[in-house]
């Protein structure tokens, strides 16, 4: 019984610590990003930075506009999202009911690997490899654009969807 005490204790003090650090840990990220960033907004007004629409630090006059950057997140976000959530739910359907038991045993682990993959990864693999083929079928389409990116997401969404359903 009395090891039963002392390896509670030690499990609480454990886990009190690792609560203590986390909170420490992120304290210390917010500040560092407010120190941080007190120089850049020195530099340029806060209300510049929400309000002006354009993106052009490296130009001799720089404009740090963040609204091009937010408009261009939430539009990939928008694509992502139509492609994931009818794909991923029909893959994730048939994955758990559908698909024979031998072929969801291979599928599921190499689905769950593609999940892990960063999502900069897959941007980069759009840039390379989705926006050319896309460009194939829509010849005006940038080779800097948001429909590359917002697919690849999407799919990548869909591997993450696909192993939540268990049967």
């Amino acid at each position: 019984m009395r090891r039963r005490k002392i390896a509670d204790r030690v499990s609480e003090a454990l886990l009190a610590s690792a609560a203590v650090f986390s909170i420490a840990i992120t304290v210390g990220v917010v500040g560092i990003l407010v120190y941080e960033s007190a120089g850049f907004f020195e530099h340029v007004g806060l209300w510049d930075f929400f309000t002006d629409t354009e993106w052009a630090p490296l130009f001799a006059e720089a404009r740090y506009g963040i609204a091009p950057l937010v408009a261009g997140t939430v539009t990939v976000t928008a694509v992502a999202l139509l492609v994931a959530i009818p794909v991923g739910t029909i893959c994730a359907i048939w994955l758990s009911e559908y698909a024979p038991p031998r072929l969801r045993e291979i599928l599921k682990p190499m689905l769950e690997l593609l999940s892990a993959v960063p999502t900069v990864v897959f941007g980069y693999f759009a840039l390379l490899i989705v926006t050319p083929a896309l460009q194939l079928v829509l010849p005006d389409l940038p080779g800097f654009n948001m429909l590359g990116p917002g697919i690849v997401i999407g799919l990548n969404l869909n591997a993450a969807r696909s192993t939540k359903l268990r049967r």
